[in-house]
């Protein structure tokens, strides 16, 4: 008889990256990355879980920019002839390494890998969204939504409407695609501020995810801390993050990721081989990049890459199946010691980036598959549950008041809002209050009700929390930077033709074109509340 629960979530979100105007873009590869290493990887985890018989229970979000680039037929096309590219360089590698027996295994190591996420993804026609909703349907996945376009929700909130419009655009999008509405939200980088919960309960949501330190300093304090929901006045449940649980995946110093078997992340064919080999494999400008072929292990801390020993998947599974087991380890000890504590069930909430699994830790996949098998052989302590599960079995909870937090750096929003970033506000402020005046507006005839709802996506698109996290990383930071020059710019230029009455309709084909996203959107969601 379990004594508690683990609920394991996972956030997959990409911004909205996708360029028809460009033949390449460096940046689309992110989403062809993620689908590889994480996306089909899971899936394959999920389907096999079924196929035995293994009742498993995770919930995932699913951000609405990367349901529209997942669904998007361009993507779909270009994602293919990626990995076809994937496939074509590894068969060149399994002839290269033919006198090389490690070498050789690794490189038809690869070429099965890619052989089997053709086969998930010829499966499924591309659509990756219904695979991952099939499970939804048969209860084993709780997939709940995001921010529109996860915008930083207390950095809008003195236009409140703003943050309506990320909430009720996210929600709308969630039921044109999942065919009912969420239940759950994941707030974008876990990130509230008080007050919040009116209007999720406004949206028709159940309950949102935040960091611990939101439930810890709720008012009155939590009796249970964060191994309980808690309910705010409103109704909406909220969760919070197991630092604990969370540590030991999350932290690449700490946590299971740094160990010595893995895959070395930062040594990759695009650097190593020779040019003229790799050429036509890389940037069509013939820069190097990340391929995705990695053929070494991380074997000890410090060491430089050109120390790096090769890479065994043999070990790396046996390894990821000792991880977790030893996080089921902890995991039940945690509960058994909670319970004792607490007199009735806790549930331990471990949240984390989706594309940790597999793309940044390439073993993850491995490590929930085994996890998921463990907890539902191997021990009677925990049972694992989806948030939606569990809120339907513990309908009575204590009512507090969450306090402000994020899951960034020092835990509020100081990662988003520094001098790296800071000169975006005004702008994004300014465009807010904009698009609410012209939400006051009616529409004269088609091609000005489509300006309207083009002027609303460019300012989603602006919001995005996407290009301020980069700024600060400071990868890739002119792209954030251009990305949100560009959607301000063409706010500015739709509302100064709306103002006008004087709309080109060539100019909006082409912008509408490329910014494509939110195709049912209406502008009225910027309406006063």
């Amino acid at each position: 008889m379990a004594i508690g629960y683990l609920a394991l979530v996972l956030h997959a979100h990409l911004p909205f990256v996708r360029h028809p105007e460009s033949d390449y873009v460096l940046e689309e590869e992110w989403l062809y990355e993620a689908i590889t290493e994480t996306y089909v990887p899971l899936l394959l985890v999920f389907a096999g879980l079924k196929r035995d018989g293994i009742d498993f229970k995770l919930t995932m979000s699913m951000t609405p920019p990367l349901v529209s680039m997942l669904r998007d037929p361009l993507l779909q096309e270009r994602y293919s002839e990626h990995l076809g590219k994937l496939e074509e360089l590894t068969e060149l590698e399994i002839e290269r390494h033919s006198h090389n027996g490690h070498m050789r295994y690794l490189a038809e190591f690869y070429a099965k890998e890619f052989h089997q996420v053709r086969q998930v993804w010829e499966e499924n026609n591309g659509d990756l969204v219904t695979a991952f909703k099939s499970f939804q349907e048969s209860n084993n996945l709780e997939i709940i939504t995001c921010g529109a376009t996860h915008g930083y929700l207390p950095l809008m909130k003195t236009y409140p409407q703003a943050v309506w419009a990320q909430l009720q655009v996210a929600c709308e999008h969630y039921e044109q695609n999942f065919g009912r509405p969420p239940k759950g939200i994941w707030l974008p980088e876990c990130a509230y501020y008080e007050g919040l919960e009116r209007m999720l309960a406004d949206a028709g949501l159940r309950y949102f995810l935040t960091d611990g330190h939101g439930i810890l300093y709720a008012r009155p304090r939590p009796r249970y801390g964060t191994y309980a929901p808690i309910f705010t006045e409103t109704g909406v449940a909220a969760f919070g993050r197991d630092h604990e649980s969370s540590q030991q995946v999350w932290s690449s110093e700490v946590g299971y990721p740094g160990a010595a078997e893995y895959r070395e992340f930062y040594k990759d064919l695009g650097w190593e081989a020779e040019y003229e080999y790799i050429k036509p494999y890389v940037m069509p400008n013939g820069q190097r990049k990340n391929i995705g072929i990695k053929y070494h292990k991380i074997t000890g801390r410090g060491l430089g890459l050109g120390e790096k020993a090769l890479y065994d998947p043999y070990w790396a599974r046996e390894k990821s199946a000792e991880h977790a087991s030893n996080f089921m380890f902890n995991r039940e000890q945690q509960v058994r010691h909670l319970y004792g504590v607490m007199q009735r069930s806790p549930i331990v909430i471990s949240p984390y980036d989706a594309e940790l699994f597999g793309h940044w830790w390439y073993e993850g996949p491995w490590f929930i598959d085994y996890l998921c098998r463990k907890s539902w052989y191997d021990q009677q302590t925990y049972q694992m549950t989806h948030l939606a599960d569990y809120l339907r079995a513990h309908p009575t909870q204590q009512v507090c008041r969450p306090s402000q937090s994020s899951w960034g750096y020092k835990g509020f929003h100081e990662y988003w809002l520094n001098d790296t970033n800071a000169w975006i506000y005004p702008h994004l402020h300014k465009a807010a209050e904009r698009m609410i005046e012209l939400a006051g507006q009616e529409p004269w005839d088609e091609l000005s009700w489509r300006a309207l709802n083009q002027a609303a996506r460019e300012l989603l698109l602006a919001q995005s929390s996407d290009w301020a996290f980069i700024m600060r990383t400071g990868t890739m930071v002119p792209y954030a930077v251009r990305r949100t020059r560009s959607h301000l710019m063409r706010f500015h230029k739709l509302y100064d033709e709306i103002k006008a009455g004087k709309i080109d309709a060539g100019w909006l084909d082409k912008v509408g074109a490329i910014d494509n996203i939110f195709p049912k959107i209406n502008y009225r969601v910027y309406r006063p509340l």
